[in-house]
């Protein structure tokens, strides 16, 4: 029994395997029609499967394409509100900077003003400084030259009282001497006076122009300026009186006076004992007037 039951079964798998496989071939061949038919269809639908996405990718796509579009204007905004807060951010620090600038400057323009200033104080301080040393040298210059008058001054008149005390004493000499003349000496004085007297005096006289100019000692000014002139007269007679060379000579104020002219004869004959006289420098030369005959002038020389 078991013998058949294996037999049987293994002519059913068997007859199973000889069957499937003619039952699949037949399954193939009845599907391959359908599978050509089918091919056209899905050929076909292929088609209308592209056409029918392509309006749904399409209208997919359309957002996707806002999108990116929207994306870069997005960007753009951001961008540009970044910008402007940026710019927002930088005007503040840029308007702060040009306010430091506009400080700067304006410290700049102050140090520079407060240089000028200084400047203009130094110079001024070396022009008073200046000012005031000439000022100072100016003073002292004028002080010592009033100090070199004022000695002058003083030296003059100290020369001039020795002068006069010399004047009077001389003077009194001459006085004592007139006095004590002795009628020798007297005659010899009128001897030498008649001697230079001219009875033609306008022939016989001549100028110190005509005679070529002065060239004897001259009288200093101030000593001229004190006792010379119209305003100093005096009488011959008493003055030191002395011969040299047969021609008159007396002293005055210290000087030594030689008459160079004849007198004329229409004067007295001892005016040079009675008469005042003067003596003057004038027409580049020294001259004695007598004040009995204004307007004639004898010339002299000068001798210390």
């Amino acid at each position: 029994m078991k013998a058949l039951t294996t037999f049987g079964t293994a002519v059913l798998f068997l007859s199973l395997g000889a069957i499937v496989p003619a039952f699949a071939q037949q399954k193939q061949e009845e599907a391959k029609p359908e599978q050509q038919h089918a091919q056209p269809q899905q050929q076909h639908a292929q088609p209308q499967q592209q056409q029918h996405a392509q309006p749904q990718q399409q209208q997919h796509a359309q957002p996707q394409q806002q999108q990116q579009h929207a994306q870069p204007q997005a960007q753009q905004q951001q961008q540009h509100a970044q910008q402007q807060n940026q710019q927002k951010q930088q005007q503040p620090q840029q308007h702060a900077q040009q306010q430091n600038q506009q400080k700067q400057q304006q410290q700049h323009a102050q140090q520079q003003n407060q240089q000028k200033q200084q400047q203009q104080n130094q110079q001024q301080q070396h022009v008073q400084q200046q000012n005031q040393q000439k000022q100072q040298q100016q003073q002292q210059h004028a002080q010592q030259q009033n100090q070199q008058k004022q000695q002058q001054q003083q030296h003059a008149q100290q020369q001039n009282q020795n002068k006069q005390q010399q004047q009077q004493q001389a003077q009194r000499q001459g006085v004592q001497q007139s006095a004590h003349h002795t009628q020798q000496q007297q005659q010899q004085q009128q001897a030498a006076w008649q001697g230079h007297r001219s009875q033609n005096w306008q022939s016989d006289h001549r100028s110190w122009q005509q005679r070529g100019g002065y060239n004897g000692y001259r009288i200093p000014d101030n000593r001229y300026n004190g006792y010379f002139g119209q305003d100093h007269r005096f009488v011959i007679y008493n003055q030191p009186y002395m011969v040299v060379g047969g021609f008159p000579r007396f002293q005055y104020n210290g000087f030594w006076f030689s008459l160079v002219d004849p007198w004329p004869g229409n004067w007295s004959n001892n005016w040079y004992e009675t008469d005042d006289v003067y003596i003057v420098y004038a027409d580049n030369g020294y001259y004695m007037y007598n004040q009995r005959y204004p307007g004639i002038g004898i010339a002299i020389s000068v001798s210390m």
